[in-house]
C-alpha cells in the first residue's frame, strides 16, 4: 500500500500545528462555536449529542497492522475503549474531549493517518473494494486509482468548498463490492481494446432524502484521462450545484434536474477545454503510485486437504465460518478472510481496543500485516494462506471474533443513531441488537441465506437502509420512535432503491415484523432463491398482507 513520503508527513505536521492553535483559541474563548465549527469540520471533528466525535480517514479501506494498533491505543487512551467502523471505510471515536484532539491527531500522524476531509462540503474519503489486490475476479487493483484520487483531491483548492459533500467509489473486479451505484461518482475498471484498460463512469447516485441509483456517464474512459474528466465533472457541478438549499445541493439533484445527457454535454465541453491544460497525471507519476501496489510475493503454502476436511467435519462452527467468511484469492494457496463485528448483542461495527489489537496481531501472523475495512462495517485479512485457516480461526475464536455470518441477516449495517447522533430521529443500535438476538441461532440465519438488513436512525441514511434487501428507517412519530420498513434494495451490480412497505412500527413491534417478513419469504421461496430473488418474483403484496392484514 501507499507509504507517506517527506512531503506528506510535513503537510500533516503543519496541519496539526495549525489546528492545535485553533483548538487553543476555542478553549480560551477567543473563537465562538460558530467560528470554530468550519475549522473543526475540516479536521473531521463533529459535535454530537454527548461529546465530540472524531472521524478518521482510512483511504480505500486499507490499513497496516501498525495503524490498527494505534487506533486501539487511541480508543483506550482518549475514548471509552472502542471505536466504530463506518460505511465509508472510516473509523469514528464518539467520546472525544476537545482538549485531547490535537494529541490524537499527532498520534495519528505517527502512523501516517489523519482526519482531513472526513467532513465538510469537500471530496470525502475515497472508498474501494476491500478485496483489492487479492480478489480472484479482479481486472486491476483499484487502490492504484483510489490513491490517485486521494492525492488529487486532498485540499484541492477548487473542490474544498463544494455545494455539498462529495463521494467517490472505485472498483476493479467483476463483482461490485464497493457500492459504486450509490455514490456521487462511481468508477469501474474495464478491459478495453488491444489489452488496454479504462473506466466506466457513473454519476448521480446517493441515498438520503432523495435516493438515486447512479446513471452511466461515460461507457469507456481511457485511464490516462481520468483526472481531467473528473475535474470537468466537478467543475460543472461546482458551477451549477444548489447552494441555496441543502436538500437540493447534491450532484444527484443537478443530474436529475437537467438530465444526464445535458450534464454530459456540459462536461464534455468543459473537458475539451481543460485537457490541453495538462490536468491529467503524466505516465511516470501513475507508475510511481502503481509501484506501491505491486502484487505481494506469496510463498507457496499448499493446504493439507485431509486435515482441513477433518476439522470442518468435526466443528460445525468452523465449517460455517469457512463457508461464510472465507473467499477465493487470486492465488489458490491463499484466501481472503472476513472478520465479523456483528456478534448477537453487540452494536454493529463497534470494535474494542483489545479487538483491534487482536486483529492487528492476526494480520501480522497471517496476512502480511494488511487489514481492510468494509463498507459493511467488518474487517478483512486479504492474504491468508489456506494452510493457516485453522490456526487463524482459533485465534479469532479466542478474541470473540469468529462469527460466521457474512451477508446473513445478523450481518447488519447500522449507523450510531439517536444514542450518539444529534441528527437522528430514532435509535439504531438497540434495534440491531434486538434483531440479531432474535436470529441468534447461526444455523437458522444460514438457512435463511443471503439477506442484507440495513438500519438508519434518520433520513440521511448513514446506515444505507435504501440499499438493504430489508431496510429500516427510524422516524419521529409524535415524539416517539417508529421504524419504517423498505424491501428490495440492493447495493450490488443490480443496484436498486428499496420500496416503502407501509406504515411504520414502534420499536417493540419491529423485531416481530422483521420475523414476519422472513417467514413470508421462506414460505414463498422456491429452489433455494435468495430473499431478493423471491421479492423480485412475488412483489411486495404478500409481505404487505402478512404485516398489515390484521392492522
Amino acid at each position: 500500500m501507499y507509504r507517506y513520503d517527506e512531503f506528506d508527513r510535513a503537510f500533516l505536521q503543519d496541519r496539526n500545528r495549525e489546528f492545535r492553535a485553533q483548538v487553543s483559541r476555542r478553549l480560551a474563548g477567543e473563537l465562538t462555536e460558530d467560528e470554530f465549527k468550519p475549522l473543526r469540520l475540516m479536521n473531521g471533528l463533529y459535535l454530537q449529542l454527548h461529546a465530540y466525535m472524531l472521524r478518521i480517514a482510512v483511504p480505500y479501506g486499507a490499513m497496516t497492522s501498525r495503524q490498527l494498533r494505534q487506533l486501539g491505543y487511541i480508543a483506550r487512551r482518549w475514548d471509552k475503549g472502542f471505536g466504530h467502523w463506518t460505511t465509508r471505510q472510516n473509523i469514528q471515536f464518539n467520546w472525544i474531549k476537545l482538549i485531547d484532539v490535537p494529541d490524537i491527531l499527532e498520534a495519528l500522524a505517527e502512523v501516517d493517518m489523519h482526519a482531513i476531509q472526513t467532513s465538510g462540503n469537500c471530496i470525502r474519503n475515497v472508498t474501494s473494494d476491500p478485496f483489492a489486490g487479492a480478489a480472484a475476479d479482479e481486472i486491476e487493483d483499484p487502490r492504484i486509482w483510489a490513491e490517485v484520487l486521494r492525492q488529487w483531491s486532498t485540499n484541492h483548492p477548487e473542490f474544498t468548498y463544494l455545494p455539498r459533500k462529495f463521494k467517490f467509489a472505485v472498483t476493479g473486479a467483476l463483482q461490485d463490492r464497493a457500492a459504486i451505484a450509490f455514490h456521487d461518482i462511481g468508477i469501474r475498471i474495464l478491459g478495453g481494446p488491444n489489452a488496454t484498460k479504462g473506466f466506466r463512469i457513473f454519476v448521480g447516485g446517493g441515498q438520503g432524502r432523495t435516493p438515486y441509483v447512479a446513471q452511466e456517464m461515460k461507457a469507456f474512459l481511457p485511464q490516462e484521462n481520468l483526472l481531467s474528466y473528473l475535474e470537468a465533472m466537478l467543475r460543472v457541478y461546482n458551477l451549477h450545484g444548489r447552494r441555496d438549499n441543502i436538500y437540493k445541493a447534491r450532484i444527484k439533484i443537478l443530474v436529475n434536474a437537467i438530465g444526464v445527457d445535458e450534464y454530459r454535454r456540459q462536461v464534455e465541453e468543459e473537458w475539451q477545454r481543460i485537457r490541453a491544460e495538462g490536468a491529467d497525471l503524466p505516465a511516470e507519476e501513475i507508475d510511481r503510485i502503481r509501484a506501491h501496489f505491486l502484487a505481494p510475493d506469496l510463498a507457496a503454502r499448499p493446504l493439507d486437504a485431509a486435515a482441513f476436511a477433518k476439522a470442518r467435519s468435526e466443528d460445525a462452527d468452523f465449517d460455517r465460518w469457512v463457508r461464510r467468511n472465507v473467499v477465493a484469492h487470486k492465488n489458490p494457496d491463499y484466501a481472503i478472510v472476513s472478520i465479523a463485528f456483528k456478534e448477537p448483542g453487540r452494536p454493529p461495527g463497534d470494535a474494542t481496543a483489545d479487538e483491534m489489537e487482536s486483529v492487528a496481531d492476526a494480520a501480522d501472523r497471517y496476512s502480511r500485516g494488511e487489514v481492510r475495512v468494509t463498507y459493511t462495517q467488518n474487517l478483512i485479512l486479504p492474504h491468508v494462506a489456506r494452510a493457516d485457516l485453522i490456526d487463524l480461526y482459533e485465534d479469532l475464536k479466542s478474541a470473540g471474533l469468529a462469527g460466521g455470518n457474512t451477508d446473513l441477516i445478523t450481518d447488519i449495517i447500522a449507523c450510531p443513531g439517536l444514542d450518539y447522533c444529534n441528527l437522528a430521529n430514532a435509535r439504531s443500535i438497540p434495534i440491531a441488537q434486538a434483531i440479531t438476538e432474535r436470529f441468534a441461532d447461526p444455523q437458522r440465519a444460514e438457512d435463511i441465506g443471503e439477506l442484507r438488513l440495513n438500519i438508519s436512525g434518520c433520513i440521511n441514511a448513514c446506515g444505507h437502509h435504501h440499499a438493504g434487501h430489508i431496510g429500516i428507517l427510524g422516524v419521529d412519530k409524535k415524539g416517539t420512535e417508529h421504524y419504517q420498513i423498505t424491501l428490495g434494495g440492493s447495493a450490488a451490480d443490480n443496484a436498486s432503491v428499496g420500496t416503502i412497505l407501509g406504515p411504520s412500527f414502534p420499536a417493540e413491534e419491529l423485531p416481530a415484523a422483521i420475523e414476519n417478513i422472513v417467514d413470508t419469504y421462506l414460505a414463498r421461496r422456491t429452489g433455494g432463491e435468495t430473499f431478493l430473488a423471491t421479492y423480485a418474483r412475488v412483489g411486495a403484496n404478500p409481505f404487505k398482507e402478512a404485516l398489515y392484514g390484521t392492522r
